[in-house]
């Protein structure tokens, strides 16, 4: 079950990323940079290892491109519903600590 899977920093940026718009790896890894002023820097391997975990989980999918004219080489991901539960219980959770 979801809730029982620990939500790691890493875990929490990669979905926190994916709040706005569905991203390719490299713009996952982009956007953690930013959001985190560059506190949390992910590697690729790390990436799609935690891409992997969380889809099993059921917190990501992969979706279309959100335009065309992109390179139809990127895989692009997006929250699930159950994803953005988990986001929303950790930053509660987040917020009481």
């Amino acid at each position: 079950m979801a809730d029982q899977k620990a939500v790691s920093d890493q875990l929490f940026h990669i979905l926190l990323s994916l709040v706005d718009e569905p991203r390719h790896g490299y713009g996952i890894i982009q956007e953690v940079e930013d959001r985190t002023d560059g506190a949390v820097t992910l590697g690729a391997s790390t990436l799609y290892s935690a891409i992997k975990r969380i889809r099993a989980w059921g917190w990501v999918q992969k979706v279309q491109a959100p335009a065309s004219g992109e390179d139809p080489r990127r895989r692009y991901y997006g929250l699930t519903r159950e994803g953005r539960r988990v986001v929303r219980t950790e930053a509660r959770r987040l917020r009481r600590c």
